[in-house]
């Protein structure tokens, strides 16, 4: 096996966990940054992310580090740590093609004593029964004999500034305890939150797959309550406040659930039970609840825009945010598309407003058009559906300025104050 000082990484996968960690290393070692996108790899080499999470100064910053698409240059690293998607199908079902092809892509360059750490989010057990076979059928070399596996989840946090990869402990692990210290010890070297060094892969990855299954459940609970509460016409917000006052309390909100972890894990997790016999009842109810929020919120639009009177068939209504979440880009898995599909159903015009998404990959991804600004006196109805810190910044009476006379603010995140809107979550 390799010493610690002779390691030189590649970096597979760009994205908002692979830049990052490839800064990071980059600082102090040698990096090579790959990804099979050429576009990204020439922004990445001007020092540009148009995932707007990395600062063109911290390119300067990492000296070490070159961005490559030439699958060649992988030839010069000994240690690769893969960091590419894990997403879905359509039937819930885990997708593991970019995982499958990267570790192809990997194996190729696969020499003896090498080491091949993944962050990407699974379940337990898929790195050595999915990806150790790969790398041996394509290498030709033996898994523990000839090179060697990881595993040490990203948890990256897209859109917090104050969270970062050097500041967030790291779960490590290796297939064998040598392995496992020098990954430990590598990662160490730029995670100044310290790292956990878990007794095997299996349990690694299946303390990150509870760890984002865990919040989609708190979540689901306070989607029900807020659908309950709705009923009685108690204010969700003002019950969470009274209950905060309780030391002991957990508190969480409810609203939309996309991204690409809490909306996606939960079904890798799902799967692997199903796999082995087991239904898991919590874990799959509370994906159904959170996966009936955007036809809660298109509901009790429309209900509320039938009370006030206003013709439903061609009202027009502004959704202000379409990323997963606040103060980011991301798009995977954004619940405000199906929001979206449903108010249209009931022959409403939808706009939809964000200035943090990128308007040309919402067009090719979701095949939707994003407005470059509200229109003015137009909308019947407006939903605050992401809690972008640009949103917050709106006074009131620039909300009303894009609104018709008699109309309906929804506000699912709390932005306005109770008395300024009609309802919220």
């Amino acid at each position: 096996m390799h010493q610690l000082q002779e390691i030189k990484i590649a970096i597979i996968g760009l994205g908002y966990v692979g830049l990052p960690l490839a800064l990071a290393f980059g600082k102090q070692r040698y990096v090579i940054g790959f990804d099979i996108k050429e576009k990204r790899i020439k922004q990445l080499i001007a020092g540009i992310d148009d995932q707007h999470e990395i600062d063109q100064s911290e390119f300067k910053t990492a000296r070490f580090l070159t961005f490559t698409h030439n699958e060649e240059q992988l030839n010069n690293a000994n240690c690769y740590i893969i960091t590419v998607p894990t997403p879905i199908k359509h039937n819930n079902q885990p997708d593991l093609t970019p995982l499958i092809q990267a570790s192809t892509l990997v194996a190729r360059h696969l020499k003896k004593d090498d080491i091949i750490i993944y962050e990407s989010t699974v379940y337990p057990g898929a790195t050595e029964e999915e990806c150790v076979p790969i790398l041996e059928k394509v290498s030709g070399l033996r898994f523990n004999e000839d090179f060697y596996c990881g595993y040490s989840p990203e948890r990256i946090n897209p859109g917090d500034k104050n969270r970062r990869v050097e500041n967030i402990k790291k779960i490590t692990s290796g297939s064998t305890p040598d392995s496992a210290q020098l990954i430990d010890r590598l990662y160490q070297e730029i995670i100044v939150a310290g790292t956990y060094l878990a007794e095997n892969i299996k349990i690694a990855e299946a303390a990150k797959i509870i760890e984002n299954t865990q919040r989609d459940i708190n979540i689901a609970f306070m989607n029900e309550m807020t659908v309950f509460f709705n009923q009685l016409g108690i204010d969700t917000e003002s019950v969470l406040k009274a209950a905060e006052s309780k030391w002991n309390f957990h508190s969480y909100r409810p609203g939309l659930v996309g991204g690409h972890c809490i909306g996606i894990d939960p079904y890798y997790l799902s799967y692997k039970s199903q796999m082995i016999g087991l239904y898991p009842e919590m874990v799959n109810s509370a994906r159904r609840i959170n996966e009936n929020m955007p036809r809660h919120v298109a509901n009790q639009m429309i209900k509320t825009m039938i009370q006030k009177k206003i013709n439903i068939a061609h009202a027009t209504i502004l959704i202000l945010g379409f990323t997963f979440k606040e103060n980011c880009s991301d798009i995977r898995n954004t619940q405000v598309i199906k929001l979206s599909k449903l108010l249209q159903a009931y022959d409403c015009h939808v706009d939809i407003f964000d200035p943090h998404a990128n308007s040309e990959e919402v067009k090719e991804e979701y095949n939707l058009a994003l407005i470059d600004e509200p229109k003015q006196y137009y909308y019947d109805g407006i939903i605050i559906a992401v809690g972008h810190q640009s949103f917050q910044r709106f006074t009131f009476e620039q909300y009303k300025s894009w609104t018709k006379p008699n109309h309906v603010i929804y506000d699912l995140k709390h932005i306005l104050a109770l008395d300024q809107v009609d309802t919220r979550l």
